[in-house]
């Protein structure tokens, strides 16, 4: 078993975690494979209805480019009747509408029926391309909350938030350009071209493709140049996103050293990198567009000459040589389109990349095939040998092994750094460990499906965070379907019903963003009131009142202890004043278990434990001595 384990927790590298970020800005995965990937969003198997949206827009897609190519046929006839009224002497007019007139309605109604052709086939198609963009970023969004605690450790909010903004909007561009756009293009210089080798000559279709040829090259050539300009100003955005996030939610930090200066040169510096990559893709543009009309302008240039010389020649009539003109003008429209595109498709492609890049990030920690739901009955933990490290070179437990019977209370305790908090995390399986095993109720968590061992251990820790929405929605987030009364019960319990109730909005009231609208010690008492809410049968304490003052803690202290009550809990504790009747306190240092016992038995040991309880005894006695005397001087005065 710990064999599977090892493989299950190997597959992300300390080092390579370290450049997840640089990777994701930087994913340059072929663009076939992206389109690949995009594939089902676009022909999803399990959506007949989108299937069928995709052939109706592609019918009209079809007579929208035969009627593009065949309108010029009205101009060319309009204009060889207006050339030759008597060629069209045994027609005669009804009324004004004569038959060049009728031509030049024709020509119009034929761009209006491409027009409304073109329309339809957008408004078919716009559910498809909106659900490729919900269900790939309905995917993502949750893949994000598959990655393992590691991989959320050492990611950058503000630049992972980038590349989920943009790999949202790049979906669509790829989804409606590549569908919508690229191969109509490609079918109508198909189409073109049949009209004009039936129409004129080969040397025509020749000019023509050769022109399309060039333009595509040069196209692609230059875009693929501002592609890695635009991969640039990206992870400048990336990085000043970042630096702005990091810098806006330590906040009061920045304040309290008083370096906005510092922080605003961070930001620029970044700007100033954006800047230039900006100030580049601009120039590449510029040199773009000029040199994509110097192709196209060539190559129709050389097409008119050659039926203006026909038409002298009588080879041609006029109307000839204003088909040629519309043709290729009706050509250049979307080849002109295929420079933006090209960018449009590309750019999407880079942002896309860096999603996938994303999405084939693996979990860390697997559910195995076999994985069932957790059976509890009590709750009972063991710890069996357990070895664990971050990084090979620095272990963090070696050898734990203890037991949490059924219902009781066993705390951890020890220095900084002894390996406390990383008993929890190994409980809720955020990582697997390296040797041994962690069991409830004779369970390996690795054997049991992660929802169901999560849904049976409530957490109150150490540093609370709270989501920017209500005082109700923070603490029914323990159990979403709760009612009202439950919620306000739980609130009571955890000795902070008073303080929501004395707000303007009670409940309802905003706490900020990550809680910042509350004290240290309000965020721990909703904390605690959303974990009783949830009533787990396993409960974990993690420095659950060390955000508290010590009368609060007193208050708070009974609170907890009746939650505790015939709950398996384990607590991880700094003031040992909290644990002194657990059933059981463990001692960590240095990763081991150094003693263990009763507060009782292990005061008479006059081991570590006395001497960590002598000192925060002396400290609290200090710090009661100090208070008393403010209290005399304040009744002096």
């Amino acid at each position: 078993m710990a064999q599977s384990s090892s493989k299950s927790s190997s597959t992300v590298a300390n080092g390579e975690q370290a450049k997840i970020d640089k990777a994701l800005m930087r994913a340059e995965a072929p663009a076939m494979q992206t389109l690949h990937s995009l594939w089902p969003y676009i022909w999803p198997s399990d959506r007949k209805d989108l299937k069928r949206r995709v052939g109706y827009a592609m019918v009209a897609l079809l007579f929208g480019k035969l009627a593009n190519v065949f309108t010029p046929y009205f101009f060319k006839w309009a204009t060889d009747a207006l050339a030759d009224p008597a060629a069209v002497d045994g027609i005669g007019p009804v009324g004004w509408l004569s038959v060049p007139v009728l031509l030049v309605l024709a020509y119009a109604l034929g761009r209006i029926v491409n027009t409304g052709f073109e329309q339809l086939r957008d408004a078919i198609f716009a559910k498809v391309g909106q659900h490729a963009v919900r269900k790939l970023s309905d995917e993502t969004f949750r893949h994000m909350h598959n990655l393992s605690l590691r991989f959320h450790l050492q990611r950058r909010t503000g630049g992972l938030s980038r590349v989920i903004e943009r790999g949202t909007k790049g979906i669509e561009a790829v989804v409606r350009h590549t569908i919508l756009s690229a191969f109509p293009t490609l079918l109508q210089f198909i189409l073109m071209v049949a009209v004009i080798a039936y129409q004129f000559d080969w040397i025509y279709v020749v000019i023509v493709v050769a022109l399309v040829v060039c333009y595509v090259w040069f196209s692609s050539i230059v875009s693929s140049w501002r592609m890695d300009i635009r991969r640039e100003m990206n992870e400048s955005d990336n990085e000043a996103h970042s630096k702005a996030i990091d810098s806006l939610l330590n906040f009061e930090t920045v304040k309290y050293f008083g370096n906005e200066e510092l922080e605003a040169k961070r930001f620029d510096q970044s700007m100033a990198s954006y800047e230039q990559s900006a100030i580049r893709t601009w120039i590449s543009l510029a040199w773009m567009n000029f040199g994509q009309i110097t192709i196209f302008s060539l190559g129709m240039g050389l097409c008119m000459a050659l039926s203006a010389h026909a038409v002298i020649q009588g080879e041609q009539t006029l109307g000839d040589f204003v088909m040629i003109n519309a043709l290729l003008m009706q050509l250049f429209v979307p080849l002109n389109f295929f420079g933006f595109l090209h960018r449009e498709i590309k750019q999407g492609l880079v942002d896309l990349e860096a999603m996938f890049s994303l999405l084939r990030q693996a979990p860390e920690i697997v559910d195995q095939k076999n994985a069932t739901p957790i059976k509890i009955d009590g709750g009972a933990i063991r710890f069996r040998d357990v070895s664990f490290h971050y990084d090979e070179e620095r272990p963090i437990l070696r050898g734990v092994s203890f037991d949490v019977p059924a219902g009781k209370t066993v705390a951890l305790v020890g220095p900084s750094g002894a390996g406390k908090s990383t008993i929890s995390r190994l409980l809720y399986r955020f990582y697997d460990v390296k040797g041994g095993s962690v069991e409830i109720d004779g369970q390996d968590v690795r054997d049991v499906a992660q929802t169901s061992l999560r849904h049976q251990i409530g957490m109150v820790p150490q540093d609370t965070v709270l989501f920017n929405d209500t005082l109700r929605y923070n603490i029914a987030y323990g159990r979403p379907a709760a009612s009202n009364q439950e919620i306000e019960e739980a609130a009571q319990l955890a000795q902070v019903s008073d303080f929501i109730k004395s707000l303007p909005g009670g409940f309802e009231t905003e706490v900020g963003e990550r809680g910042l609208k509350l004290s240290g010690g309000e965020k721990q008492r909703v904390a605690i009131a959303r974990t009783i809410l949830k009533a787990p049968p396993i409960l974990v304490l993690d420095e659950a009142t060390s955000a508290l003052d010590s009368h609060t803690e007193q208050e708070i202290q009974s609170a907890l202890d009746q939650v505790s009550k015939n709950r398996t809990t384990l607590v991880i504790a700094h003031r040992l004043s909290t644990v002194i009747n657990a059933d059981e306190i463990i001692v960590l240092e240095k990763g081991q278990i150094k003693e263990r016992g009763t507060h009782g038995d292990l005061l008479a040991q006059k081991g570590l434990y006395a001497s960590m309880w002598d000192r925060q005894r002396e400290a609290s006695e200090a710090q009661e001595r100090l208070r008393q005397a403010l209290e005399k001087e304040k009744q002096d005065y």
